[in-house]
């Protein structure tokens, strides 16, 4: 398995999560803007920005609540000058439905 990568206990995409938050330790400067798009960018949903400092002693929470099999998360930023750095993000996610009735 690669680094950095995780380990589900299902088959990727065959049950469907609840992503509930997403907790992000980032430095850096300027506005970090978020969102989570599902499977082929079918449905989306913008997260509250994240204003960010250069030094952080905390990793703040932001709320989710995205029902999809599959989530992708994007962050970027849109200024000029703005720069970021992750150290760490931790997905909160809980599996609501193992697979669809009649499958």
């Amino acid at each position: 398995m690669p680094l950095g990568s995780a380990a589900s206990e299902q088959s990727s995409g065959e049950s469907t999560s609840h992503f509930g938050s997403i907790r992000i330790r980032v430095d850096g400067v300027g506005l970090l803007r978020m969102a989570v798009f599902s499977i082929n960018d079918i449905n989306s949903k913008l997260i509250a920005p994240l204003e960010m400092q250069p030094k952080n002693r905390y990793s703040p929470t932001r709320l989710v609540n995205f029902v999809e099999q599959r989530a992708t998360f994007e962050l970027k930023t849109i200024g000029l000058n703005e720069k970021f750095r992750i150290n760490r993000i931790v997905i909160f996610s809980k599996e609501l439905y193992r697979s669809y009735p009649g499958s």
